[in-house]
């Protein structure tokens, strides 16, 4: 993957230096002389959004040379980026991720695990139309994405997470779901509160927000992709749920099961998930639910969990569980099973 790298500098002494990464979605879609939505040339942004100009900022721009759909997007699209904020971490002040909103909250949860140690903000945005139509947002959703990422109290970073900025809401990244696709309003953060709001001003709430970290940013980057995502309904055949147990040279599943982690009672179920633990795969258990948590052994549906030796997933998404495991296997291979549900990155809450 190429990437095309363009300089933008401010009118007069600029107040910070932000690194913007394009790498397509709907936000960058401009329509041809025969009227048909293709990507523009990000070099041209001052033309669609000339405000910009008069922000204070400066910044380095690196686009995909070839921008893609965010349904296309691969964890080697998320290497190329971490990589890249690693690589800019000390000459840029803030970054901002130009992302489709399909899989922007996986590229936010992955990102949020792979920049361990982060102290700068790193701030994912798009829009539900496209910058060239009158009615778009992707106008607020930028201008605010470059405030909140060069935004400073005394001398340090104010949001110094991965976060998401959509629709005058600033999410944790690792805590959202995209949850309408014909609304502004795309992303949700259920289990826990927005970050800030963006209103005449930009209301932040930091007792929400992460610390910065004092240690030197980390770069993670190894995944292992053999997982699977096993959904219970009710109905569901023994054939299709051991089809996914027995998948050859699986890792791990994530379980996703009703309320909170509660699961059917047949022997199959059981004796399948026992089995599955003892050939060596890791099984992860996350609600179904948009909000709330697994609570293992509550009820007697989830007893048999528990013993069969299956993890509680705690409150964390289920694109936040995708990627951090992946991640943890990559990374750290048989412990991943003992890291799954430490507070990496704000992703789920400890409870005592």
């Amino acid at each position: 993957m190429n990437l095309k790298r363009v300089v933008l500098e401010s009118h007069g002494p600029a107040r910070a230096r932000l690194l913007i990464i394009y790498t397509g979605g709907t936000f960058g879609m401009t329509t041809d002389k025969d009227g048909v939505l293709v990507p523009f040339d990000f070099a041209s942004i001052l033309e669609h959004l000339p405000t910009v100009k008069n922000l204070g900022l400066a910044f380095t721009v690196f686009s995909f040379e070839t921008p893609i759909d965010s349904s296309n997007v691969e964890p080697e699209h998320w290497q190329l980026m971490a990589r890249l904020i690693a690589e800019q971490y000390d000459a840029h002040d803030g970054f901002v991720i130009l992302h489709g909103t399909d899989t922007m909250a996986y590229t936010a949860s992955a990102l949020s695990f792979m920049l361990e140690n982060l102290s700068k903000p790193v701030v994912l945005t798009g829009a539900q139309l496209p910058i060239s139509e009158p009615r778009s947002d992707a106008r607020e959703n930028l201008i605010t994405s470059l405030e909140i990422a060069s935004a400073k109290q005394n001398g340090q970073a104010v949001v110094p997470e991965v976060c998401i900025y959509f629709d005058y809401e600033l999410l944790r990244g690792n805590r959202s779901k995209k949850v309408e696709s014909m609304q502004f309003d795309a992303f949700d953060s259920g289990n826990y509160p927005p970050l800030a709001k963006a209103g005449v001003k930009i209301n932040y709430n930091h007792a929400a927000i992460r610390k910065p970290s004092n240690q030197p940013l980390v770069l993670r980057t190894r995944f292992e992709p053999r997982i699977a995502i096993l959904k219970l309904f009710p109905g569901i055949s023994e054939q299709v749920f051991q089809s996914v147990l027995r998948i050859e040279g699986l890792k791990a599943v994530i379980l996703e099961t009703y309320g909170s982690g509660n699961a059917p009672t047949a022997l199959w179920v059981i004796k399948g998930l026992e089995q599955a633990i003892r050939n060596g795969k890791l099984v992860l258990n996350i609600s179904q639910c948009p909000g709330g948590t697994v609570l293992q052994g509550r009820y007697a549906t989830s007893r048999d969990l528990v013993k069969a030796g299956v993890i509680s997933g705690v409150d964390m998404t289920t694109e936040a569980a995708v990627t951090k495991l992946m991640l943890l296997l990559g990374e750290f291979g048989d412990l991943a099973g003992q890291l799954i549900q430490k507070n990496l990155a704000g992703e789920l809450t400890e409870f005592e």
